[in-house]
C-alpha cells in the first residue's frame, strides 16, 4: 500500500499529486524556510520528479507555470531547464522533471568562471525569446519600491528620504522588456559534471534584460570581477543602460532590505542596507 502523505502540501494538493503520479514517495523537502512555496523531491515508478506548490497568497507558482508553458522550451529541449509534466493553477501546484546536479551556491563552481560563461549563455537564450516595449514598467517598478519604503523596515531615515527623492524624480520612460527569470544567481543554478542548469522560474516576468543581473552584481561579481567578465562572454555583451541600471540597483536594494527584515533574515537584510548605500552613492 502506498504511504504517500504529501509532506507539507495542503490536503487538496497532496490528493492532486497522488492522482497524477504513480506510487509517489517523498524523498526530500527542498523548500526554503523564508518562502511559502513547498518544493519536494518525489520518487515514482516512472522516475524522480519535483513537486512545487504554494499557499493561498502565493503568486510564484502561477508565474512559474507561465514561464514553462510559454518561454522555457529552448532550455528544456537541451536539458538546461526542467520539463513541466503537469500543473494546476487552481491548486497552485506543479510537477517538474527532476534535473541532475547540486546547487552551485556554496560549491567550488560558484567561484569558477566557466560557470558564469554558461549562465550568461543560458540567460541570453531566455532573453532572446521576445522583446516588447513597455510604457509603464518603470513607473510601476518605482511604485513598488516606494511601497516597500511605506511599509515596515529598518532603512535609516536619511537613506529612505534620499531614495524617495530619486524614485519620485525618475522620468520612468518606456523601456524594452524581455522574458526574465527574476532570481538569476547561483542558488538557482545546478551543476552536474561541469554542466550548468537553471531552476525556479517563480519570479518570471517581462522586465528589462539588465534586471536579471542585479543579484549577481550585488554578490558574486562584487567580490570577483572576473566572474562578471566571464558572464558577459557567455551572454554576448552587457545589456545594462547606465541610468536605468542605477534605478534597477536602487530598487533591488530597497526590496532586499525591506523583504529580508519582514521575514527575519538579518544577514540578507544587512546585504540590502549595503546595497542601498552603494546604490544611492551613484546619484
Amino acid at each position: 500500500m502506498n504511504s504517500w502523505h504529501g509532506g507539507r502540501l495542503q490536503r487538496s494538493q497532496a490528493a492532486w499529486v497522488h492522482a497524477r503520479l504513480s506510487e509517489p514517495t517523498l524523498i526530500d523537502d527542498l523548500s526554503w524556510d523564508s518562502s511559502d512555496s513547498v518544493v519536494l523531491h518525489v520518487r515514482t515508478t516512472d522516475g524522480d520528479v519535483i513537486v512545487k506548490a504554494g499557499g493561498p497568497a502565493n503568486h510564484h507558482i502561477g508565474r512559474e507555470i507561465s514561464a514553462h508553458v510559454g518561454w522555457t522550451a529552448p532550455l528544456e529541449a537541451t536539458g538546461h531547464a526542467a520539463r513541466l509534466l503537469d500543473s494546476s493553477a487552481d491548486e497552485r501546484v506543479m510537477v517538474l522533471a527532476h534535473l541532475p546536479g547540486e546547487l552551485v551556491e556554496g560549491t567550488d563552481a560558484e567561484g569558477h568562471p566557466s560557470t558564469y560563461v554558461q549562465a550568461g549563455n543560458l540567460l541570453r537564450r531566455l532573453h532572446d525569446r521576445e522583446q516588447r516595449t513597455d510604457a509603464v514598467y518603470e513607473r510601476r517598478a518605482n511604485e513598488r519600491a516606494l511601497a516597500w519604503l511605506d511599509g515596515t523596515h529598518r532603512v535609516d531615515r536619511a537613506s529612505a528620504a534620499h531614495a524617495r527623492g530619486v524614485l519620485l524624480a525618475d522620468p520612468a520612460a518606456p523601456v524594452t522588456v524581455v522574458p526574465t527569470h527574476g532570481d538569476w544567481q547561483p542558488r538557482n543554478w545546478l551543476v552536474d559534471d561541469g554542466t550548468v542548469r537553471v531552476i525556479d522560474f517563480g519570479r518570471f516576468a517581462f522586465r528589462p534584460a539588465a534586471s536579471d543581473l542585479a543579484r549577481l552584481a550585488a554578490q558574486q561579481w562584487r567580490d570577483d570581477p572576473t566572474l562578471e567578465a566571464a558572464f558577459f562572454t557567455g551572454y554576448g555583451g552587457d545589456p545594462r543602460i547606465p541610468d536605468r541600471w542605477r534605478m534597477d540597483a536602487l530598487r533591488e536594494a530597497i526590496g532586499t532590505a525591506c523583504w529580508a527584515f519582514q521575514v527575519g533574515d538579518e544577514a540578507f537584510e544587512a546585504q540590502g542596507h549595503r546595497m542601498i548605500a552603494e546604490a544611492l552613492a551613484a546619484f
